[in-house]
């Protein structure tokens, strides 16, 4: 069995920069074995961060799995979290399942324990039609470090509609490799996940969600999800598109 995850999509959006030129000329850069850049006009738009090092306890926790870190409009520091502080396994944008089945065992790929998520190799990583285009290639790893899952995860980045700062297509493909795996978790413990910086102003944090929607914690599937956040004074906000029917 193959999963394809479809296109999730996220629009994000810099708050008071609607009249700013904030997006330009792409171009991907790869600081090879460590992370991937996607840059307009030479400043940061996303940054995938992949190394695997498991030299140290602390280098391990930090790089068991990859994900995708969205840059500020200066291209400088990341909008997103990354390891350590409150939940330190919710990382920029990231996919993963609590309670993963295979061959008679239960996995848990969202909060990583007993087992990575290991980067392969890159597939595509190239400008084309105004959009950079990157694929990494993963492996799920159980806990003897075997792989069961190998992930196509392809991240295409583009200008933003409407003043946005950019639109991220989160596409992953999964395919068992020893036999049938079977994804399962809850509403708030799998799929697809945009965290925020962990320095956000909580008590300043919106969520708006689709008409009649109150407890989001027991609704699959969600069309589309929308947070604003504030970080070191400005304002931010993200669109989290999860149906084929949204435009």
């Amino acid at each position: 069995m193959i999963v394809s995850m479809g296109m999730t999509k996220f629009a994000v959006l810099l708050g008071g920069l609607l009249a700013l030129p904030v997006f330009g000329a792409l171009e991907v850069k790869d600081t090879e074995g460590k992370y991937l850049d996607v840059l307009s006009d030479g400043k940061v738009v996303t940054r995938y961060m992949y190394e695997h090092d498991t030299s140290t306890k602390e280098r391990h926790h930090e790089t068991y799995k990859p994900y995708l870190h969205v840059f500020d409009a200066e291209g400088k520091a990341p909008i997103t979290k990354g390891a350590g502080g409150n939940f330190t396994h919710h990382r920029g944008i990231f996919i993963g399942w609590s309670r993963i089945e295979f061959n008679g065992k239960k996995y848990d790929r969202w909060h990583m324990s007993g087992g990575d998520i290991v980067h392969q190799k890159f597939t595509s990583k190239e400008v084309k039609d105004d959009a950079a285009v990157v694929t990494s290639v993963t492996h799920w790893m159980d806990g003897k470090g075997e792989a069961f899952l190998e992930e196509e995860r392809t991240m295409t980045v583009t200008e933003g509609v409407h003043g946005g700062r950019a639109l991220i297509d989160f596409h992953s493909k999964l395919t068992p490799l020893r036999g049938d795996v079977f994804l399962k978790g809850d509403p708030e413990h799998a799929g697809v996940q945009y965290r925020p910086a962990n320095e956000v102003e909580k008590t300043l944090t919106k969520y708006v969600f689709p008409e009649g929607v109150t407890d989001v914690t027991k609704v699959k599937d969600l069309a589309w999800v929308a947070e604003n956040y504030t970080l070191d004074g400005k304002q931010y906000g993200v669109v989290h598109l999860n149906h084929s029917k949204n435009p």
